[in-house]
Parts: structure tokens; sequence; C-alpha cells
């Protein structure tokens, strides 16, 4: 089964950085998780200022630039684990969220 992971950020407040210590971990669960065929493919997103909302009203096309306002979270990171069951991929994101610390990830079933 598939689970898309993506984590929750408050785009008005800095995204901490990582501790070396932090790093460390994170990479060693990555890695594990990878040799284990369990992320399929994993990165980050920019920021909405970066972005585009496309809009089908009608018929008719409207493109809005970022940054969003009206947005109150902001999804900055996300990865597509290949697991067994919802189980599993709950047990692999309390792991990487635990590497990352504090903070929400959630996860869905692809279809």
């Amino acid at each position: 089964m598939r689970f898309l992971m993506y984590r929750f950020d408050d785009e008005s407040v800095p995204i901490p950085q990582l501790t070396p210590e932090q790093m460390e971990e994170m990479n060693k669960v990555t890695e594990e998780a990878n040799k284990a065929g369990v992320i399929v493919f994993n990165g980050g997103i920019a920021p909405t200022a970066m972005g585009a909302k496309v809009t089908r009203t009608d018929g008719k096309f409207t493109v809005t630039d970022g940054p969003f306002t009206e947005a109150k979270e902001l999804v900055g990171g996300w990865g597509l684990l290949e697991v067994r069951d919802k189980e599993e991929a709950i047990e692999w994101a309390k792991r990487l969220q635990n590497a990352a610390g504090d903070g929400e990830l959630r996860i869905r079933q692809v279809w």
C-alpha cells in the first residue's frame, strides 16, 4: 500500500533548522527507510510566495500568484511511502517525526 506523508508548518513562522544531532538521526532513519524500500520518494516544498493557484470556475481559469494569505497551514515537506498497511505507515511517520522533533505529520493512503 502507498501512503502520502506530509508535514504541516506555519508559513508566518520561520521553520527551525534541525540541529546537527537531529540531522544525524533523520539521516539514519531515512537511510533505514530507503534500505527497507519504504520511501518511494520524498522532498520539501517551496514557500507559497513561489507558487501559484489555478482555479477553474464556470469554464474560466484564474491564476493567482502566491503567497496565499488565506492559507493557515503550509505543507512543508512530503514523502511517498510503500508499506504493508496504515499501521506501518504510522510507525514510520512516528520515527521520522521523532528524529525531526516537535511537529505534525499526516498520512493518507494513495489510491
